[in-house]
């Protein structure tokens, strides 16, 4: 946990204004930093002239803001946008009050390839693009009133260097800690927890550092404060630290009575770490924990606190779909808020260390997390990719992901790799697998003995180099559905955990009959496919050839005790990897809910199967040609049956029959209305109604919240539906919509879910997608109102009111 003053820094009077007597101040450093995309050779040293660069807040993603073009070199599997090298300045002083302390700079993750120097001296590189990374400054500071600069260099320009968008720039989040010179090191607590009858006892080791030139005598205190805010126990150990040295400390502390972690409950604790000199605390260090227990069985599965609990995940790359890559903790909040609503518990960060929110984000709102590192290690999947770094930076790297993640009480898996070359080669000699896994989980295991490590592998025979190894505590399977039933024949002894399933294809609002006929396209993952629509029907009845529909591989998840769990690919769909198509789609088409954060129709069959909230969704929608032989489905629960009528007709009762997860009816269509009503002992559960749409009348417009913070960074989501004149969805509509913005706020965003949608998404107009578009509001720094307004041509106009606190 972060002690955060969010202060711009760019100012001598902003960072005077947040010093105080605090033992360590941890200050937002995001603010006015100037912009350069090309190269500027000369724009490390001081006094190069910037004044001509654009400025902005970070993060920030220059790729997002491109044009989609066949032609970049990202190629429309990298999301068809550009990369390039980019340039970021930072002027700012530091007071003379922070002499003799400690300065270092935190990047949370800068993709890729950074470069930075401090007043013109270089302070190093880090070629992985999702790591977060430390420097420091001390020695090379101005105090007083001279300035400082901070340049960094970023390089995307090696293209294609990954399988999906990267984004590119400071896209996350960058921070100045500014700490004694005796002080607890950077990740430098780790907390492990054991529960006992009624208490749990907590070890926590602190590494300290002390660089200055003296012995000193100091007490270590660590503090536990409870959910409720109350410090329940506390340890102190005194200690002599001799002079520039570093030393770890372990002590034992006792909770009584401690409130569990959980998914329904993710209650946090705290532990505030001190060091205290002759009675005054010269460094203050606190790290959220939770206090739980986890447990794999290979024969029942995955036990929280001892109770037995389905792992119901889904996989994502870390784009946020319009806001590209760059990090907003709100829009990654919405993103799980809507999972959540769904019913999933788990998340995978498919295939690279995580936002530093995402992982607090998941502690606070009560999901799972499989914490990855690697998508590759020497053999490469594109010309350019991580790779090239692996033999020279994997130590480093996936140390320092282990250290800064370790504490957190949802991270429950280590994956240390996503479908690896090095499984393959036996035949030809090449074990390097072996030796890689068995290095890998050294690694992971020396920083953290309490959680299993696995690969996500699809080559899952025994023979594979990396079960060969025997390294792993786990076997993950991606796909291989058919071969789930004989895990425990074929891997006798082990523990199972579908790493990534299902693959299923889906465009929101369009579909192929028939239903029940299922699509496996493309024929093959590298060869080329392509239809005159670029769609995928939403019927649940399309997928990859490497997978399944999204009901085949819950059946058998559901069914299977053993199988502890999955993680579907993908929860939202996201920019980059556009299978089955290749240009003109851009974006992919795997999601349980779209680029925009609409879902698609299955989000309501995961729903019903993972939520005990009633449910019943019918789909598709109703407009057709007259004649035409619609299939209607529904996904329901918490009933025994659900009845069709149309225009008052009834066309049926069916119930579900085996191990059904939904149930359908075949209807010629005539225009009117189709209502479901679902029945539990003969009463009414729910009640939903589809009607044909007249031609679209008006814009709608529904904020997701119509309050947010005054800060310059927090997000309303606005939904914007084309509606007719009775108030239904034109599911059809394409209108252009056209937004104006007055008061204390910007567009951040537009989208609408198309994988071949071309229009940019930093704009002030969208067109429709089945009836459907959305635009991000961003909040400005002052008080007040933003008003949006959204118009088409011929529809009547909408408005809609946001505050700013």
């Amino acid at each position: 946990m972060r002690k955060i003053c969010l202060l711009a820094l760019s100012l001598v009077t902003t960072l005077l204004s947040c010093a105080s007597s605090q033992p360590r101040e941890i200050l937002n450093f995001d603010s006015n930093w100037k912009f350069c995309l090309g190269e500027s050779k000369e724009a490390s040293r001081n006094d190069y002239n910037d004044t001509g660069w654009r400025t902005l807040d970070l993060p920030h993603d220059w790729s997002i803001e491109g044009k989609f073009d066949e032609k970049n070199p990202a190629t429309p599997g990298g999301g068809a946008l550009p990369g390039g090298i980019g340039w970021y300045r930072k002027s700012f002083v530091m007071p003379v009050s922070a002499k003799g302390k400690s300065v270092f700079i935190d990047f949370d993750g800068v993709y890729r390839n950074s470069e930075v120097w401090i007043n013109g001296n270089y302070l190093g590189k880090r070629p992985n693009g999702y790591i977060s990374f430390r420097y420091e400054l001390t020695p090379y500071l101005n105090f007083g009133k001279k300035k400082n600069v901070i340049a960094v260099r970023v390089d995307n320009s090696d293209q294609p260097n990954s399988r999906w968008y990267s984004g590119s720039g400071i896209y996350r989040n960058v921070w100045l800690t500014i700490a004694n010179r005796v002080q607890v090191k950077q990740w430098g607590t780790h907390i492990e927890t054991e529960i006992k009858g009624n208490k749990a006892d907590i070890k926590v080791t602190t590494t300290l550092t002390n660089t200055t030139n003296d012995n000193v005598d100091l007490i270590l205190r660590n503090s536990v404060v409870n959910p409720s805010g109350r410090k329940v126990a506390v340890s102190e150990t005194p200690f002599t630290m001799k002079a520039n040295d570093e030393t770890g400390i372990t002590q034992s502390l006792i909770v009584a009575s401690p409130s569990l972690w959980s998914i329904e409950s993710p209650g946090l604790y705290k532990m505030v770490t001190e060091i205290v000199s002759k009675g005054k605390s010269i460094d203050r260090y606190e790290t959220s924990f939770g206090i739980r227990t986890i447990e794999f069985d290979l024969n029942k599965g995955f036990f929280l606190n001892g109770k037995l609990v389905k792992i119901k995940g889904v996989c994502n790359h870390h784009d946020l779909g319009c806001l590209g890559a760059a990090l907003n903790t709100r829009a990654l909040q919405r993103q799980l808020e809507i999972l959540k609503e769904m019913g999933c518990n788990a998340i995978r960060t498919s295939h690279n260390p995580p936002a530093p929110e995402l992982l607090d984000l998941c502690d606070r709102m009560g999901f799972l997390v499989m914490d990855e590192a690697f998508d590759m290690w020497l053999k490469k999947k594109t010309p350019y990719d991580y790779s090239q770094y692996f033999k020279q930076w994997h130590v480093r790297d996936l140390t320092d992901q282990v250290m800064r993640d370790r504490n957190h009480p949802s991270v429950i898996v280590w994956s240390v790799g996503n479908e690896i070359l090095e499984q393959f080669g036996e035949a030809k000699g090449d074990t390097s697998g072996v030796d890689i896994s068995r290095e890998l989980v050294g690694i992971v295991k020396n920083l953290d003995s309490t959680r299993p490590i696995v690969t996500a592998n699809n080559n899952p025979d025994p023979s594979s180099n990396l079960i060969k190894s025997g390294a792993f505590d786990m076997i993950g399977y991606n796909y291989e559905h058919k071969r789930w039933p004989d895990f425990q024949k074929t891997h006798p002894g082990k523990k199972f955990i579908v790493t990534e399933s299902t693959s299923a294809l889906a465009t929101r609002g369009w579909y192929e009959m028939n239903s029940d006929s299922v699509r496996n396209w493309p024929v093959r993952w590298d060869l080329p496919f392509d239809t005159e629509h670029h769609s995928c029907s939403s019927y649940d009845n399309w997928c990859a050839p490497w997978g399944s529909t999204h009901e085949t591989s819950w059946k058998l998840v559901k069914k299977l005790d053993y199988i502890s769990g999955f993680f579907v690919w993908t929860g939202f769909d996201y920019i980059g990897e556009p299978t089955p198509y290749g240009w003109p789609a851009r974006s992919s088409y795997f999601g349980i809910i779209d680029l925009a954060g609409f879902p698609k129709d299955v989000y309501y069959m995961y729903q019903s199967e993972w939520t005990e909230k009633p449910v019943l969704h019918i789909f598709p929608h109703w407009n057709w040609q007259p004649g035409q032989t619609v299939d209607i489905m529904a996904y329901y629960n918490k009933a025994d049956e659900v009845e069709l009528f149309l225009n008052g007709k009834s066309l049926g009762t069916k119930r579900k029959q085996g191990e059904d997860l939904h149930v359908m009816w075949r209807v010629p269509f005539e225009s009117g209305t189709l209502k479901a009503v679902s029945r539990k002992a003969g009463q009414i559960v729910l009640t939903k109604e589809i009607r044909t749409a007249g031609k679209p009348d008006r814009i709608e417009l529904i904020a997701d919240r119509n309050a947010i913070k005054a800060d310059g960074k927090d997000l309303s989501f606005v939904t914007v539906n084309i509606l007719d004149a009775k108030g239904n969805l034109v599911p059809y509509a394409e209108n252009q919509v056209k937004f104006t913005l007055n008061g204390n706020g910007i567009i951040a965003g537009v989208d609408n879910g198309s994988p071949i949608s071309h229009e940019p998404f930093k704009a002030s107009e969208r067109k429709a997608f089945y009836g459907k578009c959305l635009v991000v509001v961003q909040s400005c720094k002052n008080r007040g109102k933003i008003n949006l307004k959204a118009e088409a041509e011929g529809l009547q106009a909408a408005e809609i009111s946001i505050t700013t606190k």
